[in-house]
């Protein structure tokens, strides 16, 4: 079993690819998935962010790269559904990931509590787990720090109500986190280009994690056909 310094090393200043696809999209599929995961170890990633147990399963049959694990659950109208709640985390432990991501937002979870009153109790029950917040605000963020999250990462950016007009890559967000916050800072979302990319990490980054523009070929297709219209 990996250590959190093993883990640690084998992302660090390294690009951990996203490997995921919903059920209403042609990829979706653990085989395709897996398949993914190995085009992006033999393109020189050193990790994979994944969605589902089964997905994970698959992917870990295939490389043997760190994985940041998640469980995408929605539970009626509740906008949070990023490991939304204790039953998803049991989920990912018992199947065994590196890191375990989760929705860090100040928003209400689908039990009606808050990332504040929850995690304590994950960690308490999962003590050696590693667990990546993902955060859209610097609050959020530094809040993420104080319960004890292990990575921190500046993944929902653009992606909730307060944050929606928010520019792709949030340079400015993850500036600031280097600058201030002692976990190590992961870089995600909207990250387009290789250029992109490097100058994430020369602004101190730990680690990044791009999918969209690696490993989703019908939204790749879209802006090339946006283009041309």
């Amino acid at each position: 079993m990996k250590t959190k310094n093993d883990v640690f090393e084998q992302i660090k200043r390294k690009l951990v690819v996203s490997c995921q696809a919903l059920p209403d999209e042609p990829l979706h599929s653990p085989f395709i998935m897996g398949r993914m995961a190995y085009a992006a170890f033999l393109g020189g990633a050193s990790g994979i962010r994944a969605n589902s147990v089964a997905d994970i399963k698959e992917i870990k049959q295939t490389v043997n790269l760190p994985i940041i694990g998640i469980i995408k659950e929605v539970y009626g109208d509740c906008p949070v559904f990023i490991t939304p709640t204790m039953k998803e985390v049991d989920a990912l432990c018992e199947e065994g990931v590196e890191i375990i991501a989760m929705d860090a937002t100040d928003r209400i979870r689908p039990d009606g509590s808050t990332i504040a009153e929850l995690f304590p109790l994950i960690r308490e029950k999962y003590k050696d787990q590693l667990f990546m917040a993902d955060c859209s605000t610097y609050e959020e963020a530094v809040t993420a720090a104080e319960l004890g999250f292990d990575l921190v990462g500046t993944t929902l950016s653009g992606y909730t109500e307060a944050t929606k007009d928010n520019t792709l890559p949030d340079f400015g967000l993850v500036e600031k986190l280097v600058s201030t916050l002692n976990v190590p800072i992961i870089a995600e979302g909207g990250i387009s280009t290789p250029e992109e990319l490097k100058k994430l990490f020369d602004l101190g980054i730990y680690s990044a994690v791009v999918g969209s523009a690696i490993t989703r070929p019908m939204d790749i297709t879209k802006k090339f056909v946006k283009a041309v219209e």
